[in-house]
C-alpha cells in the first residue's frame, strides 16, 4: 500500500505541474456549477410557469358562465406536467415531448410546448445540465489528464527502473488508479453536490436518488479504469490518447445520436396525420350518431328505449342526446386509447433497441438509468399521457351526463327564441369538476426502471477491470519483438 501511494502522489503532483491540467480542472469545475446554477434555475422557473399556469387554465374553467354542457366539451381544458425534484439533475425527454396538453371532446391532442420547439437549434445537441456534463465533458477531462499514466512510464523506460525498485506491475497500475481516481472524486465532486441540493427537494425519494449516484460513480470509475488500461496496452502515450479519444467520440457522441435514427428506421412510427385518418375510417366503420340508419347507433337507441320501457326518445325521462354523446365519446375514446397504445408499444420497441445497443455504448446505458430515475424518460412521459387520457375522458364523459341528465330533450332540440337560455345548466357546476392531479410513481418502480443500466455500466466496470489486472500482471514483461 505504501508503494501504490508514492506512486498516486507522484502521480497527482506531475499533474499539477502541469498548468494546462489545472486550468483544465477549474474550467471543468466552474462549467459544473454553472450547470448546476441553470438547470436548478430553469427547473423551478419551469415549475413555477406550469404551476401559475394551470391555476389559471383551472380559474377559466371553472369561471364560465351558464353554458350548455356540450359547449364546454368543445370548451376544453389545459392541464400541465408537473416537473420531478430530479428532474433539474437530468431533464431527460421533458424538453422534447413538452409539457402541456389540451383535452377536449371527440379528440386526444398530443402534448405541445417543448423547449427544443421554443429554443434554438443547440439545445438538440444536449442541454446544460450537470448529467450532461458528467455524462460526456467528465471522461474527456479524465482522458487528457490520465492517457500517459502508464504508457509514458513504458516510453520513457522508467517502468522498469520502479520495478526494479522493488514495485510490482500491480502497484504501479494501482497508484496510477487511485491518482486518476482521486481526479474523478475531485471532478465529479461538484455535480455531486449539486445533485444531492437537488435530491433534497421535498418529494425526492431515496432509491432513484441511489440509484443515480451509484450510476454516475460507476460510470467515472469505468472511465479511469479504462483509461488506465488502454495506457498499460499502447507503448506511447501519443497512441494511449488517440485510442481514447476514438473510444469516447464512438462511445460517447456517436452511438447515442445513431442509435435513436436506427431504432427509428427499423421501427417506424405513423405521424399525426395518418393516426388520424385511421381513426376516422375506424369509427365510420364503428357508428355514426350523426346517421340515423346508421346500425350501432338504431341498436343502440332501441335498447335504450327497451331499457326505459318508452317508445319515443321523447318520453325518455333522460336526454337521449346526451346519451348519444355518452356512447359516441366511448366509442372514439376506445379508438384513441387503441392507437395511442400501438404508438407507445411501438416506441417502446425504439427504446428497447436503443437499450440493446447501450450493451457497447455506456453512455447510452447512463442515460438510460438516469433518465428513469429522475422519471423523465418515455416512461415518464407516456406515463402523463395516460394519466392525462383518463382525466380527458372522466371529464367529458362527466359533461355529457350533466346534459342528459340536466337538460330536457324538449329543451335541446326545441329552436325558440328562448330555448338557448333553457338548455343552459349553472355555472356552479363547472367549480365541482375535479382538478387534474398527476400521480407520480413510487420510488421503486423509478429504481426498477434504472436497474438495467446500472447492470450495463457494472458490467463493464468488472470486465474492464479483469482486463487491467490481468494487463498488470504482465506489466514490463518484453515481448518478442518489442525491444530495440
Amino acid at each position: 500500500m505504501k508503494h501504490i501511494r508514492l506512486i498516486a502522489t507522484d502521480e497527482l503532483r506531475l499533474m499539477t505541474r502541469n498548468r494546462v491540467a489545472i486550468i483544465a480542472v477549474g474550467l471543468f469545475v466552474l462549467l459544473t456549477i454553472v450547470a448546476v446554477l441553470s438547470a436548478w434555475s430553469h427547473q423551478r422557473a419551469n415549475a413555477e410557469l406550469r404551476a401559475r399556469h394551470q391555476h389559471q387554465a383551472e380559474h377559466a374553467f371553472d369561471a364560465q358562465p351558464d353554458r350548455h354542457p356540450h359547449r364546454v366539451v368543445h370548451y376544453g381544458h389545459f392541464i400541465f406536467r408537473p416537473l420531478g425534484p430530479l428532474a433539474a439533475f437530468d431533464p431527460g425527454v421533458d424538453a422534447f415531448t413538452g409539457s402541456s396538453m389540451f383535452l377536449e371532446g371527440h379528440r386526444q391532442n398530443t402534448a405541445n410546448f417543448g423547449d427544443v420547439r421554443q429554443s434554438s437549434m443547440l439545445i438538440r445537441f444536449g442541454q446544460l445540465t450537470p448529467a450532461f456534463v458528467l455524462q460526456v465533458v467528465a471522461p474527456l477531462l479524465l482522458i487528457f489528464l490520465g492517457f500517459g499514466a502508464v504508457a509514458r512510464e513504458t516510453e520513457r523506460g522508467t517502468i522498469r527502473l520502479l520495478m526494479l525498485q522493488g514495485m510490482s506491475g500491480a502497484q504501479i497500475v494501482g497508484g496510477k488508479l487511485l491518482a486518476l481516481g482521486a481526479v474523478a472524486i475531485l471532478a465529479g465532486a461538484p455535480a455531486m453536490i449539486g445533485f444531492l441540493a437537488i435530491a433534497g427537494q421535498p418529494g425526492a425519494l431515496m432509491l432513484p436518488i441511489a440509484a443515480i449516484a451509484l450510476g454516475y460513480a460507476a460510470y467515472l470509475a469505468l472511465w479511469v479504469v479504462m483509461i488506465v488500461l488502454v495506457s498499460t496496452l499502447v507503448r506511447r502515450s501519443r497512441d494511449a490518447l488517440l485510442v481514447l479519444i476514438a473510444s469516447w467520440a464512438v462511445t460517447v457522441v456517436l452511438l447515442p445520436r445513431l442509435a435513436p435514427d436506427v431504432a427509428t428506421a427499423a421501427i417506424p412510427l405513423q405521424n399525426r396525420l395518418q393516426t388520424d385518418v385511421a381513426i376516422a375510417r375506424d369509427l365510420r366503420r364503428m357508428g355514426d350518431s350523426h346517421n340515423p340508419d346508421d346500425p350501432h347507433f338504431a341498436a343502440f337507441k332501441a335498447d335504450v328505449l327497451k331499457r326505459y320501457g318508452v317508445e319515443r326518445v321523447e318520453e325518455l325521462p333522460v336526454n337521449y342526446k346526451g346519451l348519444l354523446a355518452l356512447e359516441g365519446e366511448r366509442l372514439t375514446a376506445g379508438l384513441f386509447d387503441l392507437y395511442a397504445d400501438q404508438n407507445h408499444d411501438a416506441q417502446q420497441r425504439q427504446n428497447k433497441m436503443v437499450r440493446a445497443i447501450g450493451v457497447v455504448s455506456p453512455a447510452i446505458a447512463l442515460r438510460s438509468l438516469s433518465m428513469a430515475a429522475a422519471g423523465t424518460d418515455f416512461a415518464g412521459h407516456r406515463r402523463f399521457l395516460e394519466q392525462a387520457e383518463d382525466y380527458r375522458y372522466a371529464l367529458v364523459q362527466r359533461l355529457n351526463r350533466m346534459q342528459a341528465q340536466g337538460v330536457s330533450y324538449g329543451d335541446d332540440t326545441a329552436t325558440d327564441p328562448g330555448a338557448d337560455q333553457r338548455k343552459r345548466v349553472a355555472a356552479s357546476n363547472w367549480g365541482q369538476i375535479p382538478d387534474f392531479a398527476y400521480r407520480p410513481p413510487g420510488g421503486g418502480a423509478l429504481a426498477a426502471g434504472a436497474v438495467p443500466g446500472v447492470i450495463v455500466i457494472l458490467a463493464w466496470l468488472i470486465i474492464a477491470a479483469l482486463l487491467l489486472s490481468r494487463r498488470a500482471s504482465r506489466l514490463g514483461v518484453v515481448r518478442p519483438g518489442a525491444a530495440r
